[in-house]
């Protein structure tokens, strides 16, 4: 398992029932969780300042408890994020990804040299401004202006300067193609494609329809010195083996390397971890 164990200002504090229970700064959260289907140990320890209830049309609402901030700031290290309780019941951050952030970060500073990043689908920016703070040029591509916007203005509460990022509005695999025409190469690609989706032009996007040719379309972009590619995840039933076997006919068969695929979770504090997806690594031999 791949383990975001580093936070200090995220915990997950118990889970069960089809929910769980999130610290993010002074501030408690309790959000649905298809993956927590065992008993809550005890229910009165559940005391939350917001609660998000699905409903059985779809979607659902928050319940708030206490008045909160509009949106209030959490940090990883260095890192530090705008988060709220928004109304698809997310808050803009997947802490679990955090443990990809550091692997890449290392990656990148061990090279000793230039690194262009790659991040597609790449939401409010989290491994945006990993890469970029651990010296990274990072090409930010997300279908949704909003999403940019939020991811600008955490690289600004980062204080990471403006010329690390370019920030694009674009279908990813639009994009990719383009640059392949254009002979622009990068040194680490990631991606954390949605199940379903759709671009800015209106394009569809279904995970299990376009993620190989996504992969391969992006090994195609690598620079002649890569690091890295990353496929997150948080499709229900797709295996950690599925992103082994994409990575291993795309990047592994171009360049040789090396491949890690496994489940990613968060610890939780009353005990166990919480399953959050899979994500699948390709690592350039060094």
């Amino acid at each position: 398992m791949f383990i975001a164990d580093g936070w200090r200002d995220y915990e997950v504090l118990d889970t069960g029932n089809g929910e769980k229970l999130e610290r993010w700064g002074d501030v408690i959260l309790r959000r649905p969780d298809p993956q927590t289907i065992w008993p809550i140990a005890d229910e009165s320890r559940w005391t939350c300042d917001a609660h998000y209830h699905r409903s059985a049309r779809g979607g659902g609402e928050w319940e708030f408890h206490r008045r909160l901030p509009d949106r209030w700031t959490v940090s990883y290290g260095k890192l530090k994020f705008y988060v709220r309780p928004t109304g698809f019941k997310h808050t803009g951050l997947f802490p679990e990804q955090a443990v990809n952030w550091d692997w890449m970060a290392g990656l990148i500073r061990e090279a000793g040299r230039p690194v262009r990043v790659l991040n597609l689908f790449a939401y409010t920016g989290g491994a945006t401004l990993a890469c970029a703070m651990a010296g990274a040029h990072v090409t930010h591509v997300d279908a949704a202006k909003g999403m940019v916007q939020w991811a600008g203005e955490n690289r600004a509460l980062s204080g990471i300067d403006e010329s690390r990022v370019r920030w694009i509005i674009d279908d990813a695999l639009k994009f990719v193609a383009r640059e392949q025409r254009r002979g622009n190469s990068y040194d680490g690609i990631l991606m954390d494609p949605p199940s379903y989706g759709r671009g800015p032009g209106g394009e569809i996007w279904k995970l299990e329809n376009e993620l190989y040719g996504l992969a391969d379309a992006c090994q195609k972009v690598l620079s002649e010195r890569p690091l890295f590619m990353l496929i997150n995840s948080y499709t229900t039933g797709l295996q950690p083996a599925v992103l082994s076997n994409i990575l291993r006919m795309t990047a592994g068969r171009a360049r040789g390397g090396r491949i890690t695929a496994e489940e990613i979770v968060l610890p939780v504090t009353a005990g166990g971890v919480l399953p959050c997806g899979a994500s699948g690594r390709w690592q350039a031999e060094a």
